[in-house]
């Protein structure tokens, strides 16, 4: 009886070492389950603007730009609101990037402007906006 105590107290010593201290790999995969700003591949995403496909090294820069832009703020969008973030008021014409996660087809809608950027995430029926500092794409104002 003594025996099954000792080995039941090392196992579930073990068990609460290993969840309260995982490893680096398992909390990075963990947290990248729910990132919103994702980082793009180059060669995974197709890149339009006005229906007009952008290649080469200006997808490339792009896509760097993309990668390094800064998280600012999360907007919350109400149900029934989505066409305000899908088409804004000022009828400005984004960058569009089609790509996959996994199984989803991720479609990213940018939105540059003076002072930030506006992503848009669509992917099934979720849409998710959010605010990213670049300067380099603000600098792209079409």
């Amino acid at each position: 009886m003594t025996w099954f105590i000792v080995v039941l107290a090392v196992l579930l010593s073990a068990i609460k070492i290993i969840v309260t201290c995982p490893p680096t790999f398992v909390v990075e995969w963990f947290l990248k389950k729910f990132e919103l700003h994702t980082k793009l591949n180059f060669q995974d995403i197709t890149l339009t603007i006005n229906e007009k496909l952008i290649e080469g090294d200006d997808k490339r820069e792009f896509v760097n730009y993309y990668n390094e832009a800064t998280f600012l703020e999360k907007y919350y969008i109400f149900p029934g609101n989505e066409k305000l973030f899908l088409h804004p008021e000022n009828n400005k014409t984004p960058f569009v990037i089609d790509t996959k996660k996994g199984k989803k087809d991720l479609r990213l809608l940018i939105f540059p402007y003076g002072n930030h950027v506006d992503v848009v995430k669509q992917y099934k029926k979720t849409i998710v906006a959010y605010s990213v500092q670049s300067d380099n794409i603000q600098k792209l104002i079409v």
